[in-house]
This record gives structure tokens, sequence and C-alpha cells, in this order.
């Protein structure tokens, strides 16, 4: 009993993951219960350590213990119910020949020939080149031969171990952007208990709602279109302070695009600019690698003192489309239309569309007046140009708080903030073009709410640009497209 306990315990070391700092992981205990000695086997998972990072963040930084494993354990229904039973919730991973699926089953895996009724809790899961791709409810139910999760009272998914064959429907396959497998043999069969989950049915609904709802903005932002077709692509100038997050916001938006995190723009937080050329940032998007209809066109920071940072004088120039990309700021001499690269004769689709301020949220209850009135003096000239403005607060480390449990509004306790009205006063911006988002920074991994506050952004800004479109008066589109 000694060595069993010993090799249990080891085995609980080897598949926990790890916890965010500080965050103390739930010891593994072992469970009298369990039989014939199984759990005396060290047993290896064959998930990366990216994969493992993924599930885990999926569901909230949890723990997962590896219990069952087909290729150690006896492959029956039989054996993988008793080793399952009474492990509280578990995410059931399988491994295809080119991919892994899965499903997370809140609360205990269900009885022989009885139904597990939590589908409104539980989801499957696909992890295709170490991202997740769909949710979906789910209901499982185990017979004789095999465990079935059911959809509208139809099979979608079933695994019969003492075969070791998977059945996936076909629309599942194309939800989980598997639809090319064809083999009805998966290679493993691993059950891990998720520990350390919240058992609250409203924070399961709601990270299995986050996934689907970051989706969804982004295929509605992949197929989004510029107000009449007016534009081929919406300019979106990003300006505000030294070290406010401008290059930031473009690297996280080209993560969420692209599915992997990415640091295009050098980013910094000196006292001076690292950003010293305008850059018009383009994104291919990771599914097609075709770019979607936007630009984020990056400038120097603003600074409270003259002859530092971007010069005002340049503002309207980069405004009416003037300035090209990777033009070199000068703080001191601004561009003329004697500059060999000066776009002496723009059209519409060279101009800015949509202005946002970008502030560090944490700064704005602390900006100087000098900064307050450079504000201004920028605001005067975006003014005179006609061009939308929206604000953008980062670096929200409270994000999991901005946004209400349907992810569509925002928690009237943010927007009570002092720093909302605060910008809302300095710069007569209405409250629904103040975003709030947390850019990545250090991550080595995507985070859906994340994500959701980033392409939330980004749709706010592209729909003050159509805004802006659908206001030109005809006189002045037929002039632009001269």
């Amino acid at each position: 009993m000694k060595s069993r306990i010993s090799a249990e315990l080891s085995v609980s070391r080897m598949f926990q993951l790890a916890k965010p700092d500080g965050a103390a992981c739930t010891p593994f205990k072992p469970d009298p219960a369990f039989k014939n000695g199984y759990r005396t086997m060290e047993m290896t998972t064959r998930l990366t350590w990216n994969e493992e990072k993924i599930l885990q963040k999926l569901l909230g930084n949890v723990s997962l213990s590896l219990f069952y494993k087909s290729s150690v354990h006896k492959c029956s229904i039989e054996n993988m119910l008793d080793m399952c039973n009474h492990q509280g919730s578990t995410i059931t991973v399988i491994y295809l020949p080119n991919c892994i699926v899965g499903a997370f089953l809140f609360g205990h895996y269900p009885q022989m020939d009885k139904n597990c009724r939590n589908q409104n809790y539980s989801f499957y899961f696909s992890l295709n080149n170490t991202r997740t791709t769909e949710v979906f409810n789910v209901e499982a139910q185990i017979d004789s031969e095999k465990l079935a999760f059911y959809s509208s009272n139809e099979i979608i998914f079933s695994l019969i171990p003492h075969e070791s064959k998977v059945f996936i429907h076909q629309s599942l396959k194309i939800e989980l952007g598997i639809q090319h497998f064809t083999s009805s043999n998966y290679l493993e069969c691993e059950v891990f208990r998720v520990e350390g989950i919240n058992d609250d049915k409203g924070y399961i609904r709601r990270i299995t709602g986050v996934v689907q709802y970051r989706n969804g903005l982004l295929a509605e932002l992949r197929g989004y279109r510029p107000y009449a077709d007016l534009v081929s692509e919406i300019n979106i100038l990003l300006l505000g302070p030294v070290g406010s997050g401008k290059s930031s916001f473009f690297n996280s938006v080209k993560s969420v695009f692209r599915g992997h995190l990415t640091r295009q723009a050098a980013v910094g937080s000196d006292v001076t600019s690292i950003t010293e050329m305008y850059r018009i940032y383009s994104i291919k998007d990771g599914k097609d690698g075709k770019s979607p209809p936007f630009t984020l066109c990056d400038t120097m920071g603003l600074d409270e003192k003259e002859g530092v940072g971007l010069c005002m004088d340049d503002i309207p120039h980069i405004l009416n489309g003037c300035v090209p990309d990777r033009y070199h700021f000068s703080p001191q001499q601004p561009i003329t239309c004697d500059h060999p690269t000066f776009i002496t004769s723009p059209s519409l689709k060279d101009r800015i569309h949509c202005v946002a301020y970008v502030l560090d949220i944490n700064c704005i209850n602390s900006l100087s007046s000098k900064m307050v009135a450079k504000f201004k003096q920028v605001q005067k000239i975006i003014l005179s140009c006609g061009v939308p403005q929206v604000a953008l607060l980062t670096k929200v480390k409270n994000y999991h708080e901005v946004l209400q449990e349907d992810f569509l509004n925002m928690n009237t306790s943010m927007t009570s903030q002092s720093q909302i009205k605060k910008i809302q006063k300095m710069l007569k911006i209405p409250i629904y073009n103040i975003l709030m988002v947390e850019n990545y920074a250090l991550e080595w991994e995507q985070d859906p709410l994340k994500d959701i506050l980033i392409l939330s952004a980004l749709r706010q800004m592209l729909r003050a640009a159509d805004d802006y479109l659908e206001d030109l008066p005809q006189r002045r589109i037929r002039f632009f497209f001269r």
C-alpha cells in the first residue's frame, strides 16, 4: 500500500498544471475507491506544454490531474467508467492522427445507461495548431459499449474504448475545423480530473460562452466591408502619450487574427518614444492569409513638452493622407509639401477615417495640465478635419469585470469609474466610444476574454469610420475620387 500511494503522488506531481504566480495548486488526494491497482503505474500525457496551458486557461486557470489512459488501463467501457466515476468535472481528450478533440463534462461522469443532463455546462473542443477552435453544449450517456455525446437527441460524438474507435458527426467536424478527418480509430484517450474549477454554473456558462462569442466577433470582422465600398480599407490612427499602448494594440489585434501571439511593432515604456517612423500596418489573417479591410496607423508618442514627441504640424498632414508609410518623424521639423515622399494629391482611401486616443487607464487621473492641454490642441485639429474619435483605454488589469455576462455591454461599475468620467469630460467623447482593453504584453498564449475586448474595440472604431463615410457629402466624395 505504501508503494502504491507513493506512485499516486508521483503521478499527481507530473500532471498538475502550474497556476498563476502566487496561486497554490490543489494537491492530489488518492481515492481509496480505485481498484485493481491501476494507478500504480506512472503515466505521461501526450499533451504538449502549450496544449495543457490552453486547456488550463480555457477553464479559468485550473489544475489537471491525469487518471485514465487507454494505453495503460484496460480498453473497455466498464474499466473506463470504473476509473472515471465520482471524479467531479473532467476533460476527456481524444488523440486523432492529425489533431486532438475532446469534451469537458461539468460534474461526475454519467452512470451506466443514465444520461448526464448537464448539457448547458459542458462543451466540446478541438486543439488544432495549439489553439481552441470551437465549443458546443453536450449531453453524455454511457451504455455497455460506448460513451456517447448528444446534441438535440442525435449522437454527434461517441467513443468505443474496446475498439479504440471514435465517431464524429460531419457537422461537428466542420465546426471543430477537422472536416478532412476520415479515420475512425484514435491513437489514445486520456481523462483528466479538473481541480480548482469554480463550481458555479453561471461561471461555466461564461467560460463556455466566451469562446463562442469571441469566435463570432472574429467571424464578423473577417466579413467586414467599409460602408458602400467607398474605400478599399479603413485607416485608423492611433494617437497617445509615450508608453500608452499604441504599438501594443496593433500587436494584439494582429495576434487575434493570426491565432498566436506576435510582436511585429516595437513597444516600450521609456520616457522617449520607441516609434519614430509613421507606420501603416495591415494584418494578414491566419485563416486564409488575406488582409482584412483596415489598417492601424502608428505614430510617435505625444509629449507635454514642446519640441519633443509628435509635432502638432504633422497631424493635419497625417489626417489628410499626405504622410507616407515609414516616414521618419522629426519633432522639431514637420513634413512639408517639398518632402520627396509627400503625397500631394491624396484620395479618400489615403485619409484617416477614425482617430483613437490611446491612454493608459492607470495614468489618467495623474495627467498633467500640460498633457491635457496637448490633447485638447490635438483634438481641435482633428475636429477641424471632421474625423470621428474614440478613446482607447489600455492596461485594464481588472479586464474580467469590464463586460456584462452577455459580453454585449460594459458594466456600469466600469463606466462610472473616475478615469472614464475624466476622459469623457476632457475629450467630450460619448461613453459608447470610450473603449477598454488589456493588450498582450508578456503572455505566451491568448485569452478569449482579452480577445473579445480587443475585437470589440476594433469593431467600434470601424463603425465610427462607417458613420464618417456615410456622412460625407456626395460633392466631397466626387472630389476625393478625381
